[in-house]
C-alpha cells in the first residue's frame, strides 16, 4: 500500500458537512465509502411514524450503506445524516475495490471491523430482549460516553429503543441515587 499511497490519496474527497446532513437517505443507490474525521453520524430507519437510531460512528470510524453497496445497487434500506458538523473522508466503491485488490491486508482490516460492527448490533439486539431501559441506558453511559455527552436525548432514546420521556425519568432516577 505504500508504493500506491499517493494514488490512493487522490481517491479520496474531503466533505464538510453541516449537522443535520442527510448523506444517504433511505431508497438511494450508495456506492460510496464515508470515513469520519471530526464529528458524528448516525444511521436511522425511518417510517412516515418513526424514526430509529440503530447506530453512531465518531471520529475514525467508516460506514456505508452495506445493503446497497454489496448488493448491486439496490436501495438503500436506511437513512446517514450527520448529528453534528462532520469532517467526511470520501471513498468511491470503484476507488475502493482498487484498493482492495491491491492490498490484502485492507482487507483483512475491514473484515476485522466488520465482525467489530456485527458484534456491537448482536449486543444491541441481545440487550433489547433481556435488559430494562434502565439497565441499556448505565450500559451505554458506561460503554460509549461519548454517546452520553454528545448526542441528542431523542436519538438516544430512540437508540435504546424507549421514549425521550422514559429516558428523562431514568436518568433522574439515576442522578437522585447518586446524590
Amino acid at each position: 500500500m505504500e508504493n500506491n499511497w499517493e494514488r490512493y490519496m487522490s481517491m479520496i474527497k474531503l466533505k464538510k458537512v453541516p449537522a443535520k446532513t442527510l448523506l444517504i437517505r433511505k431508497g438511494e443507490f450508495v456506492k460510496t465509502i464515508f470515513f469520519v474525521k471530526k464529528g458524528c453520524l448516525r444511521i436511522r430507519f425511518e417510517e412516515p411514524k418513526r424514526d430509529i437510531t440503530i447506530a453512531f460512528f465518531f471520529e475514525n470510524r467508516v460506514i456505508t450503506s452495506l445493503h446497497s453497496y454489496r448488493g448491486n445497487y439496490k436501495e438503500s434500506g436506511l437513512s446517514l445524516e450527520s448529528i453534528e458538523p462532520t469532517e467526511l473522508l470520501l471513498l468511491s466503491g470503484e476507488d475502493a475495490e482498487t484498493i482492495y485488490r491491491e492490498n490484502e491486508g485492507v482487507k483483512d482490516l475491514l473484515l476485522e471491523y466488520t465482525l467489530e460492527r456485527f458484534d456491537n448490533y448482536l449486543n444491541l439486539f441481545l440487550s433489547r430482549i433481556r435488559d430494562s431501559p434502565e439497565k441499556r441506558y448505565i450500559n451505554l453511559v458506561k460503554e460509549h460516553p461519548d454517546i452520553a455527552t454528545r448526542i441528542p436525548q431523542h436519538y438516544i432514546a430512540s437508540y435504546l429503543g424507549i421514549t425521550p420521556v422514559s429516558l428523562s425519568r431514568i436518568r433522574n432516577r439515576i442522578w437522585k441515587e447518586q446524590k
